[in-house]
């Protein structure tokens, strides 16, 4: 009987553990695990929603794949100078971002987009070549690119919020999140001398198409 009853506390343990409070990449709001039977992303019910949550996370992880090349590559110009610390801080971020999408990825059986190539060596040579016009042009990379990002992740909020907010509770948390930072990048960006690099304006929408195309690309490819 002794033994029944510490094999139940042990039971009881496990889900009290897996569903204790988990916290964001800045602790902004708690989250708490969902209790149903799936993770971030429910199961798909039919054929259109299983490709259309695979090109979700398949655009998305492509997405920070690149985030994460184009902060190594100001690193590389950058890392020693008095704005290393600022770049490092927004990439650790970036770091987190991957990390959850690769996760979310392998849970779904969700194939990476096959550009993952081009976006490694596309995305450090921007983050490097734009870092050589100093800290003002790796924060116009900055601003652009994460303005990017968020207004895509913006359209995929509303997408899911007119399909069924409650069934894509756990993604839109993740989703909102991250959008949060990505915006918190591009407002540093524009703190820290954006706009006064030459031609800033003609970069920012340079960079900004090439950053369509890639995610219209990634979703399917």
């Amino acid at each position: 009987m002794h033994r029944a009853a510490r094999t139940a506390a042990r039971g009881w343990s496990g889900v009290v553990g897996a569903t204790t409070t988990r916290r964001c990449l800045k602790c902004r709001v708690p989250l708490q695990l969902s209790s149903r039977a799936y993770g971030v992303v429910p199961t798909p019910r039919d054929s259109e929603e299983k490709e259309m949550l695979a090109q979700i996370l398949r655009v998305d992880h492509a997405g920070e794949y690149g985030a994460n090349r184009i902060y190594a590559g100001q690193m590389a110009v950058l890392g020693r100078s008095s704005t290393g610390p600022l770049i490092q801080e927004m990439w650790d971020q970036e770091k987190k971002h991957l990390a959850k999408f690769n996760e979310i990825l392998a849970e779904n059986r969700v194939r990476p987009t096959a550009l993952l190539p081009l976006w490694n060596i596309a995305g450090f040579a921007l983050g490097a070549s734009c870092a050589l016009l100093g800290k003002e042009g790796a924060m116009a990379c900055t601003v652009a690119v994460e303005e990017s990002i968020s207004e895509h992740y913006n359209s995929q909020i509303r997408a899911l919020m007119e399909k069924d907010p409650e069934r894509y509770t756990e993604l839109l948390q993740v989703i909102k999140e991250f959008r949060d930072d990505e915006m918190e990048h591009h407002d540093t960006g524009l703190e820290h001398d954006a706009e006064t690099v030459p031609g800033y304006w003609l970069l920012k929408n340079a960079i900004q198409l090439g950053c369509k195309a890639a995610i219209l690309v990634s979703q399917r490819v």
